[in-house]
């Protein structure tokens, strides 16, 4: 997975992520907005409407209070987290 981060504060971040289609930016997205320091999370991937952009960027906005990279951090564990829970079921069930 490639990423380019294209903005960066102590509140905000907007980062491209090479390669993703909307199945696992809208998983991403809803991780982060989970977390309770993270007041918004969004994403764009409309490249006629913008100059032929055709991966996605996330764009993560935090209260302040925590880092936007290490609400990125977060999410991505809690991801991986569930995803293991949900092997687990699986095999469980099968």
């Amino acid at each position: 997975m490639e990423l380019r981060v294209t903005d960066h504060t102590e509140e905000e971040l907007s980062i491209e992520i090479a390669g993703e289609d909307h199945t696992f930016m809208n998983v991403l997205k809803g991780a982060l907005l989970e977390h309770e320091s993270v007041d918004a999370a969004t994403y764009d991937m409309n490249p006629e409407q913008s100059g032929g952009q055709t991966d996605p960027i996330l764009t993560v906005k935090t209260d302040g209070s925590i880092e936007p990279l290490d609400a990125l951090e977060d999410a991505a564990g809690t991801i991986r987290e569930n995803s293991g829970a949900f092997r687990s079921a699986y095999e469980s069930a099968v």
